[in-house]
């Protein structure tokens, strides 16, 4: 499959852009400890307003002991298919700056830092897929998260598998999608509401 049929640039951009993508097959091999800081060092030099790094990352790789109480997390749907990724990592962020003043931005600028990983994986040849279909509030209580910060995702990260192994209906959705127009999601001067037709 080309993945160029399903993604057309209206501008000029780096490749980078248009090949990441979400797939779900993934092989079931380790990760190495290496590979996975380097996602987490992509992230860490995400932009944040007044460098405030809100983003907080609880992980597990497949094989260890905290792999099942991260997997457990999980709804049964995305345990499906994410039972043979590599690493699995709860996105967490602070709602603070460190002077204890709220950051409106700490999603925002925690979602930076998740673009970021998912680029850095996209360009190891990786799959990363990020995730809301999980237990928000067990995922706060069971992994400690304190009160002040915020579970925002799960990412599953793996090496590429076999579209094949994965149920009938999510081999029907693996594939890259299209995007919406930059006049879709672009308004100069002031907001205006789609056109529904």
């Amino acid at each position: 499959m080309n993945i160029y049929e399903f993604r057309k640039r209206e501008n000029d951009v780096d490749e980078i852009f248009i090949s990441r993508w979400s797939p779900r097959a993934m092989s079931g091999e380790a990760l190495d400890e290496t590979t996975l800081k380097t996602l987490l060092e992509a992230a860490r030099w995400a932009p944040s307003s007044n460098n405030n790094q809100p983003w907080r990352f609880i992980y597990a790789r497949r094989d260890t002991p905290h792999w099942e109480k991260l997997f457990s997390l999980l709804d049964e749907g995305n345990q499906n298919w994410a039972k043979n990724a590599a690493v699995l990592i709860v996105v967490v962020s602070k709602t603070t700056f460190d002077s204890g003043r709220p950051s409106r931005t700490h999603s925002f600028d925690t979602g930076a830092a998740w673009a970021s990983l998912a680029l850095q994986g996209s360009m190891k040849k990786l799959v990363v897929h990020g995730m809301q279909g999980f237990s928000y509030e067990r995922a706060q209580k069971e992994l400690h998260v304190p009160e002040g910060y915020a579970v925002e995702a799960m990412i599953a990260v793996g090496k590429p598998g076999k579209k094949e192994n994965l149920p009938d209906y999510q081999q029907e959705r693996e594939f890259p999608s299209s995007r919406k127009s930059i006049s879709e999601i672009a308004m100069e001067g002031f907001f205006r509401k789609e056109d529904k037709g």
